[in-house]
């Protein structure tokens, strides 16, 4: 475990009269499955000082306004299920930030090796703000989690179209931060896409918003495609409004395995067909095994409509599965549940240290040869967009480096999410080297010029 100081070297009197004590949870007091979360985030012998949890948008604007103006790092967070994809987090100069902050605070006992940072959870920013059935859109804070708000949905017969990783624990803040979408991404797009609008926190501690609250919104500029994704490099989320649609009457699974080509050809009929599917997804054939689904290498596909319509498109795809020789079965109701909670399970369980999880981007083309010729045992590809997910329960970074070529050489891309801390320091997570890279720093000294916001976990140490 890393060594964190225990010493509170930055003055929390004026945090805590924004927050209150019980706002403020000091390093010595997190409970340990905190401390292993803000670890995997963080560079080594970066100190965390404290967590504080803001209870409204303005508290939380207050808190960020006082890490400007003490050039306090901020490292912002809901629950913490993400925290540690991406890059390492690190302050540039631990003993001149230190410093600063002992002198505009007046304290006397400031750490010579002290970081200045500090995590700023919006998990109590979790309130629902509006939600306009009629209109088919829903605003809630930032620090509510997935599935509390798909439970309100349901009751009024409407969800979110997202699949994220943990859906229990993931915030609807995090959700954005990091573009994580799922296999419903093949029907409904991106979280881009069902974005409407936001409300955030500027790095001066500026509240600001973007978009609004309606389908039709064309005003301002599109500040939601950029924070989307931006790993909290750029401002602090506090309010969301997505786009919701109608919960289907029906769905269905057809979970078709075999040779490669079959499986090519047929997501190739598929892809080009006039079949409606809201997945279809690729997964490896150890994947295959371990769900229980057969031999060779699986393509999940499911089909949410009317019951009518899931039953002949089910059919259409078993039947070019067969003509093609592939063993095809068809899942409904608890079956198809237990599939589709399952296989993310698996996929982004990192209770084991060794954990290496990674997001792939392929072209689609490349997909079902891609599955099988990558030298990894757990691969999960959606075949409409070539994204996908890689799980190594124990790799070197030399490995993860001659996956990334594999990826590169069609068309695509590896970066690594969660991994040991040794592993990242060792390589490039992002892997970009493309053209946008000083476009990137650009915007970001425009939006955080003290690079005070998730300092190093962006591409290029943004």
């Amino acid at each position: 475990m890393k060594s964190f100081s225990t010493e509170n070297y930055v003055s929390t009197q004026e945090l805590e009269s924004i927050v209150g004590t019980a706002g403020i949870c000091r390093w010595q007091d997190t409970e340990p499955c905190w401390q292993e979360r803000v670890e995997k985030a963080v560079a080594p012998d970066t100190k965390i000082d404290c967590t504080v949890y803001p209870n409204t948008q303005e508290e939380l604007a207050a808190v960020i306004a006082w890490a400007h103006q003490t050039r306090c790092a901020v490292l912002p967070c809901g629950s913490g299920s993400k925290l540690d994809w991406g890059g390492l987090v690190k302050f540039d100069s631990p003993r001149e930030n230190s410093l600063k902050v002992g002198l505009l605070k007046g304290d006397l006992g400031v750490s010579p090796n002290a970081a200045g940072l500090v995590a700023v959870s919006t998990s109590r920013l979790n309130r629902l703000v509006q939600h306009a059935v009629g209109d088919l859109t829903v605003t809630a804070e930032a620090g509510m989690k997935f599935a509390d708000l798909q439970q309100i949905l349901a009751a009024a017969g409407q969800f979110l179209p997202i699949d994220p990783a943990y859906p229990q624990q993931a915030t609807l803040g995090g959700i954005v931060a990091t573009a994580d979408a799922g296999s419903l991404r093949h029907r409904y797009r991106g979280v881009r896409d069902l974005l409407l609008g936001m409300s955030f926190v500027r790095s001066d501690g500026k509240i600001a918003v973007a978009g609004g609250r309606v389908v039709k919104n064309v005003a301002g500029y599109d500040l939601m495609k950029l924070f989307t994704g931006a790993y909290g490099t750029l401002g602090v989320i506090s309010q969301v409004t997505f786009r919701v649609y109608p919960l289907p009457e029906s769905s269905g699974t057809v979970v078709l395995t075999g040779e490669i080509n079959a499986l090519s050809q047929t997501a190739q009929i598929l892809l080009s067909s006039a079949l409606t599917p809201t997945a279809v997804d690729l997964v490896s054939p150890d994947l295959v095994a371990q769900l229980g689904l057969g031999k060779g290498t699986g393509l999940i596909v499911r089909f949410q409509s009317i019951a009518e319509s899931v039953k002949q498109q089910s059919a259409r795809l078993l039947e070019v599965g067969e003509k093609l020789g592939l063993q095809g079965t068809s899942c409904c109701e608890n079956d198809e549940h237990q599939l589709w909670q399952r296989l993310p399970e698996t996929m982004w369980d990192s209770g084991t240290k060794s954990a290496i999880i990674c997001k792939i981007g392929i072209r689609p083309s490349e997909a079902v040869t891609a599955i099988n010729e990558l030298p990894v045992q757990d691969a999960w590809i959606h075949a409409g967009s070539g994204l996908g997910v890689l799980r190594f329960d124990n790799a070197t970074a030399q490995t993860l480096l001659q996956v990334r070529r594999g990826c590169e050489a069609k068309g695509g891309f590896l970066t690594v999410l969660a991994a040991p801390t040794d592993i990242k320091q060792q390589l490039d997570v992002w892997g970009y080297t493309g053209s946008a890279i000083d476009l990137m720093r650009r915007i970001k000294q425009q939006f955080d010029p003290e690079n005070l916001l998730s300092p190093h976990r962006f591409i290029s140490g943004i």
